[in-house]
């Protein structure tokens, strides 16, 4: 560059992004090809667009020309040039009229010039495409902005996918979650139950996969450290094995620390460590998940957090005893006493609850059982819902612990089990079992005000279920029949499924959390490993990360790799270094879009993946030369809602309890508009385009709807949403229910999951029209919203306490501000109309 003549020179990339995935026995992938252009200078950019859709060869040579490949080719192409020059380009230069030539909208939008000199965009970065109806877009980007390149590869896999027909380009988020649960030091498989399978027909079904041993045990011939047990196997935590018996003869095999051991059902054991205890514990997880998928969500509505693990937000603590004899002889009066009298009506002949009550510690009553029992019912006499309601938390929690550890051998002898330590000459505070303080798990859901975070305390079986991400900004989707498929998960009743895949190898993560030391584990993981591309974090010195390592007790704050990362920087006099706590610094005030390209986890951890692949193709018995078909179970689009700002004239959007569901005119009329709140991604409220995909769009935003509308049709699925942001002006969630809802819907049946089923229940209500100082109030097209009763019946799930976890005013936002509940439902009224009245002025509606 300095010189004379400067060398110059042009780069380019080929491109083959997914546009509609491959479904076994179905339909073959399709891809479409895309070819950048940019000046040696952004040579960075196609690095950067390589890292995530992959870099598919020499486009001179035939091995790479996809029109030799017609059966993965959807026959369009399109091309990028980057040339951030032509911002100097004027306004008649690009071709736009005068403006006394010009149409209302190209005067509305600013495309025409009065005096020649008009720069186009006011000189700012643009982007001009043209397009065909034959399938081939070329896109001058006017801009050097990492982000812009992604998202014309977004745009022209969204172009190629409404010509191709059958496949959307979606905004989405998205993961099979599968419940899993603290199995305490002992457990007995009983897989027949479950599925009727033994493992001798595993064996027969799936021999080529599993090395099998005499001793009736199976080894995976892919990774050696999944192990195959029998269907009546016990595995032993004090022992520290896996044991059966077979022949008559006992056998048994080390239980260890990273292996992975699986029952005929699917179901499967792992050893893990507590957190933040000395103790381990035995972890089971189901081998039937759910496919969550979040489409049509905003800008910060939680698109990478369902994916998340809930593990990271979790916090630890002990169990709280007040005064240990009193608090004892409490516990012991609720496990003995006797609950038939609790029901409010006479029950109907042949209802299961005739049957005598069961006690408390009884061993046919399951913990979930026993939550339920404690925790108030409009199915309870008034009587009884207040000898509940005076039940203090921390006698609550004692009895679920209890009863979690019990042991059937114990009788009534359960409370010598338990102690806790003597301080100073009285007793302490601090639940003990067997010489070992108990630790409670306690996870965030939402922040009040000025109050504090407020946490719940999770059931003591709770274990954050087994994520498996599938999808996060970009995904490309089909729908196909249901009777070209086979062995799809019981309960499956949808005539359409819908399959999705990621378009992406790196996602382009914005880390909020990360800000937090500590709080974002992955995020800081991530950071402290070589090679990543990052932008916008500050670039940290020598001398900034030995001030930083002075004040100890914040630098122990972040997980092990980062501090190690942080220390060798520290120690190798590097240049520079990037702490993900650090976002860049922009006019003395750290930036809210700090970026870096994330591997996708389920192609880090590959075993993961195939554990859960391979859980379900047992549980389903799958024959071996048969595909695993993972449709979308749920779908669980997000919203970002901001509380009223007066003064800089926002209104609100937090009018959304925390899990609504729509019908399908409602939902789309969301869709349509996309509204959202501020996030760190845009540059303020208001309509984003979440489906329609706002300006990135190659195509008018009624062939995305048409193709979104009949997915729904054709799939049956049920539109729920979840809020990010706010719940009413004083709630403050940012992305813990995001986190939060996989944990319950994976724990929920399929029939549970339909929203006639909990309408019938009563477990979702109608939002209705009202009137509000003369003024009709169209609250109607906010759908359906949870219950109380559907706090107690599914978040008993999770929570010791279900029914504290979110009080009326969070159930019912107008509680806090009805003022403010009316305004948001009006704004939200208003906005529809005028994007939909868009629609109309282009004469789009009738395509």
């Amino acid at each position: 560059s300095r010189q004379e003549e400067p060398a110059s020179g042009w780069a380019s990339l080929l491109l083959r992004p997914i546009v509609c995935p491959e479904v076994k026995g179905v339909t073959p992938e399709k891809r479409m090809e895309v070819r950048f252009f940019a000046p040696g200078t952004l040579v960075s950019n196609l690095d950067f667009v390589e890292s995530i859709f992959g870099n598919a060869g020499d486009p001179y040579v035939p091995v790479n020309d996809a029109g030799l490949d017609v059966m993965h080719w959807t026959g369009h192409t399109g091309a990028v040039i980057l040339a951030p020059h032509l911002t100097k380009l004027t306004k008649k230069e690009v071709g736009l009229p005068h403006w006394d030539d010009a149409t209302e909208r190209q005067q509305r939008d600013s495309m025409c010039w009065k005096t020649e000199d008009e720069l186009y965009n006011d000189g700012m970065a643009f982007k001009m495409t043209c397009r065909t109806d034959a399938g081939v877009i070329v896109t001058l980007i006017a801009d050097n902005y990492f982000g812009y390149c992604k998202k014309e590869v977004k745009t022209q896999i969204s172009y190629s996918a409404n010509l191709f027909g059958n496949a959307e380009e979606e905004h989405a988020g998205g993961t099979m979650a599968y419940p899993s649960y603290n199995l305490g030091e002992g457990f007995q498989m009983n897989s027949v139950r479950y599925n009727g399978r033994t493992f001798k027909d595993v064996l027969n079904d799936y021999g080529d996969h599993i090395e099998g041993k005499a001793e009736g045990y199976g080894i995976d011939r892919i990774y050696p450290e999944l192990i195959y047990i029998p269907e009546d196997a016990y595995a032993s935590l004090p022992e520290q094995c896996i044991r059966w018996t077979r022949d008559g003869n006992q056998h048994s095999i080390p239980l260890l620390p990273g292996n992975v051991y699986m029952a005929p059902s699917g179901y499967h054991l792992r050893m893990e460590k507590h957190p933040a205890a000395p103790s381990w514990r035995i972890v089971g997880t189901t081998g039937e998940g759910i496919f969550c998928h979040k489409p049509c969500t905003v800008s910060g509505g939680g698109k990478s957090e369902i994916s998340k693990s809930v593990m990271d937000y979790m916090l630890y603590g002990p169990v709280f005893v007040s005064d240990y004899e009193k608090d004892m002889e409490y516990v012991r009066e609720i496990i003995e006493r006797d609950y038939s009298d609790r029901w409010l009506e006479p029950l109907a002949k042949g209802d299961p609850n005739l049957r005598p009550s069961r006690k408390v510690l009884d061993q046919n009553r399951s913990l979930g059982s026993v939550i339920k029992l404690l925790t108030p019912s409009p199915a309870y006499t008034a009587e009884f819902n207040n000898w509940l309601n005076e039940i203090p938390d921390h006698i609550r929690a004692l009895v679920f612990i209890i009863k979690r550890i019990y042991w059937s051998d114990w009788g009534q002898d359960w409370d010598n089990h338990f102690g806790v330590d003597i301080v100073n000459g009285t007793y302490g505070h601090e639940l003990k079992y067997r010489e070992r303080k108990l630790v409670g798990t306690y996870l965030r859901v939402g922040l009040f005000s000025l109050s504090g975070w407020r946490t719940f305390k999770v059931r003591q079986d709770f274990i954050a279920s087994m994520k498996i991400q599938t999808e996060d900004d970009i995904s490309a989707s089909v729908v196909v029949p249901a009777r070209a498929l086979s062995h799809l998960a019981e309960g499956e009743k949808s005539e359409s499924c819908k399959f999705v895949i990621n378009s992406e190898y790196r996602l382009f993560q914005r880390p909020d959390d990360a800000i937090v030391r500590g709080l974002d584990k992955q995020t800081e993981a991530d950071l402290s490993r070589p090679g990543n591309f990052i932008s916008n974090f500050e670039p940290l010195t020598n001398q900034q990360v030995r001030e930083m390592s002075k004040y100890v007790v914040d630098f122990d704050a972040f997980s092990s790799p980062m501090q190690e990362m942080l220390k060798s920087a520290e120690e190798s006099n590097s240049s520079y270094v990037v702490c993900s706590a650090n976002p860049r610094q922009i006019d003395g005030k750290p930036t809210k879009n700090p970026r870096y390209l994330q591997i996708r986890p389920d192609l880090v951890k590959p075993f993961n993946t195939y554990v859960a692949k391979m859980a379900t193709r047992l549980f389903r018995a799958i024959p071996a030369d048969q595909p695993v078909h993972n449709p979308v179970n749920a779908v669980m689009l997000g919203r970002r809602n901001n509380p009223p700002d007066k003064e800089k004239g926002i209104r609100s959007l937090a009018v959304y309890s925390p899990i609504h569901y729509q019908e399908l005119p409602e939902l789309f009329m969301d869709f349509i508009c996309s509204l959202t709140g501020k996030s760190p991604s845009t540059t303020g409220a208001g309509s984003e385009g979440a489906l329609t995909k706002g300006p990135f769009n190659a195509l008018r935003p009624a062939a995305d709807l048409n193709s979104a509308l009949v997915g729904f049709i054709l799939t049956g699925y049920a539109g729920f949403s979840t809020a990010a942001g706010h719940i009413g002006p004083n709630v403050r969630v940012d992305h813990d229910i995001s986190l939060l809802i996989p944990e319950i819907w994976c724990r929920m049946s399929s029939e549970e999951r339909d929203p006639e089923f909990l309408i019938k229940e009563g477990l979702l209500e109608p939002l209705q029209d009202f009137d509000y100082e003369g003024q009709q109030i169209p609250a109607s097209r906010l759908g359906y919203r949870i219950t109380y009763k559907f706090l107690l019946r599914f978040f008993g799930r999770v929570f010791d306490n279900p029914a504290s976890v979110f009080d009326e005013t969070i159930l019912k936002p107008e509680k806090q501000d009805l003022e403010s509940f009316v305004d948001g439902i009006q704004y939200i009224a208003e906005a529809q109309q005028r994007v939909v009245m868009q629609y109309f002025q282009d004469g789009s509606y009738e395509e």
